[in-house]
């Protein structure tokens, strides 16, 4: 009786150790990855150069919480590397879609201009270039623009929306004269 309990309690320590420990692995040690999907990772692309306007006292109060919530991936497009003047750029895929917190009002943006509001946000839009149609979020403590290639549909703008609408104070827009 005493062998055949014995027997069960080594049984169970060595299954113990080969599900704690990694069991027979080839030495390694390593336990598999099973969370579920992957964290996505920026893309290996070179470096982005994006023009920015000169940071002010505004932007640096209120950009890095936006910064840092902004996600590795935007629609279907990986983060990539930027080259800026300020911390406040942010890049996604090839071709890019763009995104700078802290720019000028759009020169566009004048009283009686229509914006487009996707949940909490409101967007003026310019799509006068033919090749990248530039949101930028205009009822926010700072102004943040979104480049998007035209080539593209405003996935990345919609995305974006919420998590700028819950990074930045909203306030009312100021249109130019």
């Amino acid at each position: 009786m005493l062998t055949a309990v014995l027997v069960v309690v080594v049984a169970g320590v060595v299954v113990l150790v080969r599900v704690v420990g990694g069991g027979d692995d080839g030495g390694s040690g390593s336990v598999a990855d099973i969370s579920g999907t992957p964290t996505p990772q920026r893309e290996d692309l070179a470096p982005l150069p994006v023009d920015v306007p000169p940071v002010t006292a505004e932007a640096d109060a209120a950009c890095p919480a936006l910064m840092s919530a902004l996600p590795l991936e935007l629609a279907g497009k990986q983060s990539r590397p930027v080259q800026s003047n300020s911390p406040f750029a942010y890049a996604w895929g090839d071709p890019p879609v763009v995104l700078v917190c802290g720019v000028d009002r759009p020169a566009g943006f004048v009283a009686g201009a229509g914006l487009i509001q996707i949940d909490a946000v409101q967007w003026y839009v310019d799509d006068t270039d033919p090749d990248t149609v530039v949101w930028t979020a205009v009822d926010r403590s700072v102004y943040v623009r979104l480049s998007i290639p035209s080539s593209q549909d405003s996935a990345a703008a919609t995305e974006l929306s919420d998590v700028i609408a819950t990074a930045l104070p909203a306030q009312q827009p100021q249109p130019g004269g």
